[in-house]
């Protein structure tokens, strides 16, 4: 395989991983810690990742809860969760944090599944831009007489092989993240 076609290959692969952290970070009906991820608490004036300065845990399905290493972190922690902006208010006993998730309204699983389907297309778009990008690349080497018309043509044909499998792989993914979100 061309260094072209495999690079091509990881840039898309590496937008399909992304794909996934992004899908992670999407609100649904189930509570879920990944919704967390993004979260930083000022620890001693270090930003430091909530995973880091607290345990977290679901004991059912709409409630997370956060047991931090130091009590008073807590304020911190409440802090932290306002400015990330997840749409849940805090409550904290002085011990733990616990995160309320309501049920979602049909009108909100509606408004959540169209940003699935933006974040989608975003990826698609990013999967067609590496394949222009690849497809200029041997063109080009084409050009300087690096690779023979014949060798050209089999190339775009692969590296078009890879953008089809990469933008079925993020139908689907969007696919179960939609029915996720639909059914809970």
């Amino acid at each position: 395989m061309s260094d072209i076609v495999k690079n091509c290959k990881e840039s898309m692969d590496k937008r399909s991983k992304s794909l996934d952290g992004e899908l992670k970070q999407v609100r649904t009906g189930r509570a879920s810690v990944a919704v967390l991820d993004n979260v930083r608490v000022d620890y001693y004036g270090n930003p430091t990742p909530l995973s880091q300065v607290a345990t977290m845990s679901t004991p059912d399905a709409r409630t997370i809860t956060i047991a931090p290493f130091e009590k008073k972190l807590i304020a911190e922690i409440e802090k932290a969760i306002h400015k990330a902006d997840i749409g849940v208010q805090p409550t904290n006993d002085g011990n733990v944090v616990r995160l309320p998730f309501p049920a979602l309204t049909e009108d909100r699983r509606k408004d959540i599944v169209k940003n699935i389907k933006k974040i989608g297309e975003e990826a698609k778009i990013s999967i067609r831009n590496i394949r222009r990008d690849s497809n200029e690349e041997i063109k080009k080497q084409e050009k300087e007489k690096k690779v023979s018309e014949d060798d050209r043509k089999k190339l775009e044909i692969d590296v078009q092989k890879h953008t089809d499998n990469f933008i079925k792989m993020i139908d689907d993914k969007i696919l179960v993240k939609e029915k996720e979100v639909m059914t809970i």
